[in-house]
């Protein structure tokens, strides 16, 4: 599917930066028009995940890809 190759590309672009903050990210799935994902390390328990998640990730993916409408973080 070629939306889920360009949303694997953009979150390959966002990994190093949660990486250097001692995070990670996991793409889980995208359906519906919703990217699921797992945010992984420091990132499952910071407090600025919601920024991380809202203003940073699910920003990018809704510019870069048409087919996106949200980004939710699988809390498992």
């Amino acid at each position: 599917m070629e939306t889920e190759k360009k949303i694997l590309e953009i979150i390959d672009k966002i990994r190093p930066f949660l990486i250097s903050d001692g995070g990670n990210i996991e793409y889980i799935k995208f359906e519906d028009g919703i990217v699921y994902i797992k945010l992984l390390g420091a990132c499952s328990h910071c407090n600025m995940i919601d920024v991380t998640l809202k203003d940073g990730i699910e920003s990018m993916l809704i510019n870069e890809v048409p087919e996106v409408l949200g980004v939710v973080n699988v809390d498992e």
